[in-house]
């Protein structure tokens, strides 16, 4: 009886990992100024707009929140998808970490991070 609650409880840590909004790729190039911009590809199982992934999170090496891309709508037929946000890095950081959010778990463990280009 234990091994089949065991696999039980398996399969279902692995069926709501499987639903968060996931980072396939993301790159970044400066434009000028200490502005960047920054390009994500997610894969996300969007149903609708009851789930969906709705935002990615750029955080310096602190954690603090550097900027915001709102995903304005799901995108069932479109997976993966990409989008950019240009954004303002201050002097000093070497480095960002990408956060991928959806709108029932919130934001995912699994993160990116990318070198700022000197």
């Amino acid at each position: 009886m234990i091994p089949i609650i065991i696999v039980a409880g398996s399969l279902l840590c692995g069926f709501v990992q499987a639903n968060d909004a996931k980072i396939i790729d993301a790159t970044i190039q400066a434009t000028g100024g200490g502005k960047y911009r920054i390009s994500v590809t997610l894969r996300h199982d969007d149903t609708g707009w009851d789930h969906y992934a709705n935002r990615w999170d750029v955080l310096n090496e602190k954690g603090e929140l550097l900027g915001s891309r709102t995903l304005a709508h799901p995108h069932v037929n479109e997976q993966p998808f990409t989008r950019s946000l240009t954004l303002k890095i201050p002097a000093g950081v070497e480095a960002v970490t990408i956060v991928a959010s959806d709108s029932v778990h919130g934001d995912n463990a699994e993160t990116f991070t990318l070198a700022i280009p000197e």
